[in-house]
């Protein structure tokens, strides 16, 4: 079943409904719906609500669609990457987004997002896209190469990496470009706290999915699908995500952010859910245009002075 091999445990879960302030006859948006964890939480929170659920894979959709047929036509489904989502006028009371990859997509050797798996060099979130990491690795020069992989992967070692890459190609499996990286990399450096091929993977990953520019598109574009009052909440994986979260939540006109600091995990649900070790969530909340400003000091003593 595929509510199955897409099941995880949705993380911060009482975090994210506490922060949507979920009400009733709510609608709400779940953007990356995955597996439907967070969506199944948000329908089941009070009989009124209803969602739409979005997902580029199509195997996280048909699995969603399984996990939450339970409710009926109160959760709707659209295909597609969020950056496209439309929402044809339609305003929400909350929009969620969970991003990154999935476990069940790390899960799954042939998606080729792991490295514990020999499998084909894919990382295609949405698989009817065509660039695959297996394209950047083969036919990008070395200096964009190297340019890419201390961008998005924050590795120091970009440049030698790059150049084993472009010196051993063909590279058409995840482990053959683990083992390549490995091969290049200092012995300490090797034997570290993460595999040396983890931050290449994921620059990769990130390239391929277009996922920083498509976030920002998402930013720039969710204030506007929600009503006045309603709640954004995203929740990030790595620190160039986070970042560009933070500042655009902070600078946009119509936010107001309602996390100074990012909700982590706890160490209880750390130990329960491993993948929440480093999710970051951060919420704002649409301005309402026609709300009174808050009255400064002197403008709180006029409003209190007695008539004369």
């Amino acid at each position: 079943m595929l509510d199955t091999v897409f099941h995880h445990i949705p993380v911060l879960p009482e975090a994210v409904i506490e922060g949507l302030q979920i009400q009733a006859q709510g609608v709400y948006l779940d953007a990356t719906v995955g597996g439907g964890g967070h969506s199944q939480l948000i329908l089941a929170s009070d009989p009124t609500v209803r969602l739409v659920a979005v997902d580029q894979d199509p195997m996280a959709l048909a699995a969603a669609q399984e996990t939450l047929a339970a409710f009926g036509d109160r959760a709707h489904f659209w295909a597609g990457n969020f950056a496209q989502f439309d929402p044809k006028g339609q305003q929400f009371h909350g929009i969620l987004a969970d991003l990154g990859v999935s476990s069940a997509q790390f899960d799954i050797p042939e998606r080729g997002f792991s490295f514990r798996h020999t499998a084909p060099l894919d990382m295609r979130m949405n698989p009817h896209q065509s660039l695959t990491a297996a394209d950047i690795v083969n036919t990008w020069d070395e200096t964009d190469l190297a340019n890419l992989i201390y961008t998005y992967g924050e590795e120091r070692l970009s440049r030698r990496i790059a150049r084993t890459l472009v010196e051993r190609r063909p590279l058409t499996t995840t482990t053959a470009l683990a083992d390549a990286i490995s091969g290049c990399v200092p012995k300490a450096y090797r034997h570290g706290r993460i595999h040396p091929a983890t931050r290449t993977f994921q620059a990769l990953r990130i390239a391929v999915n277009q996922e920083l520019e498509v976030l920002e598109t998402l930013l720039s574009q969710a204030p506007q699908w929600l009503l006045p009052g309603g709640r954004l909440a995203i929740i990030s994986f790595h620190s160039l995500e986070d970042r560009i979260v933070k500042h655009r939540l902070k600078d946009h006109p119509d936010l107001t952010v309602i996390t100074k600091k990012p909700i982590i995990a706890t160490d209880d649900e750390i130990e329960a859910n491993p993948r929440s070790r480093s999710a970051k969530l951060r919420i704002a909340e649409r301005r309402d245009p026609n709300a009174e400003p808050p009255k400064g000091k002197y403008q709180r003593r006029l409003a209190m002075r007695p008539e004369q």
